[in-house]
């Protein structure tokens, strides 16, 4: 091909190109005027064309590539146009985003806050199967053959008493961790767990959990006090104050209930508070020497305690929340209150 038919082909190049985005006119700056490009390239060659010839052809080839940054000039000034009239920037080609951008679920971001407390004080995260075998669900947490959870009415069985289940509580995860580590140990539990009960604005067959294991020699009973008073001044603030409730636990003794200065009143009395100041907001105690034993961990040698909470019912203090079932109906309207500035399209 002559000098002079590369320089036809070039001009209706030039006269033809098109761009949809700056990246493709971007594209077209560098194929004709880069250092490699197409006009950059006979100007090079130019310099093997006849005396007689260089001068016509010269005035094309300056022509042409006056042409071509016009060109590329043109096709920045129409997508700039572009942006103006839609108001939009970026490939203007791209689909449109349909889709409103998501958040964190409440329970998801209570949960996330929960964790964050007991890592600041040397907690790790541990993790487990939800349908679990008898021996961890029950037999290693000290359960009697007659207790009430062993029963179909409060227990999803999966092939009957005594054989696999969906986890009443995370603290089987506690007993694979305890036979499978050497104290110390301090780690939290967070998971879902079933139990077969009718769902109310109170209960729900499906719910959230996070529980704590410290094991280690000489734990005491203040200590767990005092995790719960730091936890409950980090989750509720600093005026929240707790007390202990004797209870009964099959896995722990002795055992108790927490309360919690009701934060809507201030330990006035509301309906929240059935009037009496203070709201129950988990269970703990002692681990029970049976349990370690069942675990592979001398009692003698060891101690520890535990405690459990259900996200939930932490979240409807927090958010004061009336109906658990809010948290699963998948109302937007309700979600997005907990995340600003997401679920929006």
């Amino acid at each position: 091909m002559s000098l002079a038919e590369r320089i036809a082909q070039l001009e209706a190049e030039v006269a033809q190109a098109q761009a949809r985005t700056a990246e493709e006119a971007e594209r077209f700056r560098v194929a004709m005027l880069g250092r490699n490009g197409a006009v950059t390239e006979l100007f090079d060659a130019f310099k093997q064309v006849a005396t007689e010839e260089k001068r016509a052809l010269g005035q094309r080839m300056n022509q042409l590539k006056l042409q071509a940054q016009a060109r590329w000039e043109e096709l920045k000034s129409g997508l700039q146009e572009g942006v103006a009239a839609t108001g939009q920037s970026g490939d203007l080609t791209a689909p449109a985003l349909t889709e409103p951008s998501g958040g964190l679920h409440p329970i998801t971001i209570v949960r996330q806050r929960i964790v964050e407390v007991f890592e600041r004080i040397g907690f790790t995260v541990s993790q487990g199967p939800e349908v679990e075998d008898d021996h961890h669900n029950f037999t290693a947490l000290n359960f009697p053959k007659d207790h009430p959870a062993r029963d179909m009415q409060d227990t999803f069985f999966i092939n009957g008493p005594g054989g696999l289940a969906l986890r009443t509580h995370t603290s089987s995860v506690q007993v694979r961790v305890m036979e499978g580590q050497r104290p110390p140990i301090r780690t939290i539990s967070p998971g879902r767990v079933y139990r077969n009960e009718a769902i109310s604005a109170r209960a729900h067959c499906m719910f959230h959990q996070v529980e704590a294991l410290y094991v280690d020699k000489g734990v005491s009973f203040a200590e767990l006090k005092g995790t719960l008073d730091y936890f409950a001044r980090s989750i509720f603030g600093p005026e929240v104050g707790i007390r202990l409730r004797p209870s009964y636990f099959p896995f722990t003794e002795p055992s108790a209930e927490v309360d919690m200065s009701c934060t809507i009143c201030g330990g006035a009395g509301c309906n929240v508070c059935k009037h009496s100041g203070w709201v129950e907001i988990m269970g703990c105690g002692m681990v029970d020497p049976a349990v370690l034993a069942n675990c592979g961990i001398d009692p003698e040698e060891y101690s520890g305690f535990a405690l459990g909470m259900g996200v939930e019912r932490i979240a409807q203090l927090l958010y004061r929340v009336p109906d658990l079932r809010l948290y699963w109906e998948n109302d937007v309207r309700f979600l997005r209150q907990f995340t600003p500035g997401a679920l929006r399209s």
